[in-house]
């Protein structure tokens, strides 16, 4: 049996120091982590269930405590999603779901949008501005774990009144606990899933190993943990087998709890289509040889960084998206793979060069004097540059389309599907 290798924590250069009154935030985090590592087999966390612990544990994990992640501000948010960037996104989005749900009302169903993990709620508020007067009897549900986002999205959509009757611009809004049994209509879900926990495993000789947590009081280090390795078998050593290049040292992720959210779809998706859009990869470059130190990622006040081990429950833990394994788990769960593409070619099917256009033009008409012109239209096309650039959001995010009933193609899909790469 080979020897498990140890990774010790570091600080990342450049990172912002956590402040002072987080600290002893930080210190319970970490005597949770313990007790939880003692309860352990041999003191051996495995790295999905830190990763979960983290978070998503009541009352400390990072998307359950009520800390800021989102957002361009400094220094309280951590990173800044799309529709915080631009309501351009959201705008563009909203054209898509409009062809689901209108294939979804010819059908005999209400026109009903549900969001998966809807942030600050800017993306809802986005779709709602440009679908209210669409539709009669429109209807947005959110279905939210975290508690402090969800008064956040309660709050910006007005719903935290109840003289509004839970609605806004006339849209009915309903916060759900739990997956619905049966649902028809438009789903969305924009970097949900790539925070779900993974499996974090390499490959070592002939054996798979997978990286867990234990404690190391007497580690050099900003916390007393490390990781280390131990062999895995089962179904996790199976899939890793087939799915990582046979080089020895090579580690990867498994993200099958997204997997699985892809199976449950299609037992209570009756008609319609899920929208996921995320950062990730199809299998053959997700497992690239080159990419042999896989792709989990940490954020902390807008730095990018590969420590989990650090500040746990104060920072994002992320893995991109194998966007080959959700399309062959939806084909598995009897669902259709509409589309695959960039969000770039995306955005673009969707009209977001006309919305632009047609934003311009009412910058134009509303603004006092040239300067103040200048200055907003480089803030929208910096920002719409962001969203498009194949360095940027542009070729890193994907969009994918998975659903049942609809009569093809989607829109979004028009230009620029890949779905012969998956």
């Amino acid at each position: 049996m080979r020897e498990p290798v140890v990774i010790h924590p570091q600080l990342p250069t450049g990172l912002p120091d956590l402040e002072p009154e987080l600290l002893p935030e930080l210190n319970a985090h970490i005597e949770t982590l313990r007790l939880l590592i003692s309860e352990q087999d041999a003191g051996f966390l495995p790295f999905d269930q830190y990763m979960q612990q983290c978070l998503y544990a009541p009352n400390w994990g990072y998307y359950t405590a009520g800390s800021t992640k989102f957002g361009s501000e400094l220094p309280t948010g951590d990173f800044t999603t799309a529709p915080e960037l631009s309501p351009l996104f959201g705008q563009s989005l909203a054209q898509q779901v409009k062809q689901v749900l209108d294939q979804c009302v010819e059908a005999g169903h209400a026109p009903v949008i549900l969001e998966f993990g809807a942030g600050t709620g800017a993306l809802a508020a986005s779709l709602i501005d440009s679908l209210a007067n669409q539709y009669d009897n429109l209807e947005y549900c959110i279905l939210e774990l975290s508690p402090s986002l969800r008064a956040r999205q309660q709050q910006r959509l007005g719903a935290d009144n109840q003289a509004n009757n839970n609605q806004y611009r006339g849209v009915k809004l309903r916060w759900l606990d739990q997956l619905p049994e049966h649902f028809a209509g438009c789903i969305v879900a924009n970097e949900v899933l790539d925070a779900m926990p993974v499996y974090w495993l390499r490959r070592q000789g002939t054996e798979m190993h997978q990286y867990g947590v234990q404690f190391a009081p007497h580690t050099q280090g900003p916390v007393p943990f490390v990781l280390r390795t131990q062999p895995i078998t089962g179904e996790v050593a199976r899939v890793a087998n087939e799915r990582f290049p046979q080089i020895d040292g090579y580690s990867s992720e498994l993200n099958l709890a997204a997997e699985a959210w892809v199976h449950a779809l299609g037992q209570w998706l009756d008609f319609g289509a899920a929208l996921i859009i995320d950062y990730g990869f199809p299998q053959h470059e997700y497992y690239h040889p080159q990419r042999g130190q896989g792709t989990l990622m940490c954020h902390f006040r807008h730095h990018a960084h590969d420590q989990p081990l650090i500040y746990p429950g104060l920072q994002d833990i992320t893995a991109h998206i194998d966007f080959t394994a959700l399309a062959d788990a939806a084909l598995e769960a009897q669902l259709e793979v509409y589309g695959y593409s960039s969000q770039a070619n995306f955005l673009l099917n969707c009209g977001l060069p006309q919305l632009l256009q047609a934003q311009q033009q009412q910058l134009q008409d509303n603004s006092p004097n040239d300067e103040q012109y200048n200055r907003q239209w480089a803030q929208i096309v910096g920002a719409s540059q962001t969203l498009l650039s194949e360095s940027e959001m542009g070729e890193l995010f994907k969009v994918i389309a998975l659903g049942k009933g609809l009569t093809p193609p989607l829109i979004g899909f028009l230009r620029g599907d890949r779905r012969d790469r998956l």
